[in-house]
């Protein structure tokens, strides 16, 4: 019940490894590998050893379903946010690039953020995103 009361306010709450492998594992490629994964009412959204995999279930009976993926080397800049006293949840930020050339003089880049109770302990995945953000930046730059 309180998962239910989460995902209605918008807030993400951890999906075990199994289960998401049998609800999407349509969508993994042939080599990947899931690492942990959240659900928000019916849509989903994953962490795999080579992207994040947004999953957006639309319509009334949620059948349309949009699936993009955010690559991990894309990622160059994350921002966390606790939750507060009141009705203040955790939020992720993730900043990434989405010009297909990453050391191109015309960068072009992006924002999603994703919404956690209060209650959730956001700290081991801002410290997963921002790890990964720190080599890419690294990795960017040299």
């Amino acid at each position: 019940m309180v998962n239910l009361f989460g995902g209605l306010l918008g807030n993400y709450s951890e999906v075990s490894i199994p289960e998401l492998k049998s609800q999407y594992g349509v969508y993994l490629t042939p080599q990947e590998e899931i690492r942990m994964g959240f659900k928000l009412v019916r849509d989903a959204f994953i962490i795999t050893d080579d992207r994040l995999i947004l999953i957006d279930h639309q319509g009334v009976t949620g059948k349309k379903t949009r699936v993009a993926s955010i690559h991990l080397n894309s990622i160059y800049e994350v921002t966390m946010e606790t939750g507060g006293t009141g009705f203040e949840d955790c939020e992720v930020t993730l900043h990434y690039i989405t010009s297909p050339y990453h050391k191109s003089n015309n960068l072009q880049t992006s924002l999603y953020k994703f919404e956690f109770g209060k209650k959730f302990n956001v700290q081991p995945l801002y410290t997963a995103l921002v790890s990964i953000a720190s080599e890419n930046c690294k990795r960017l730059n040299s």
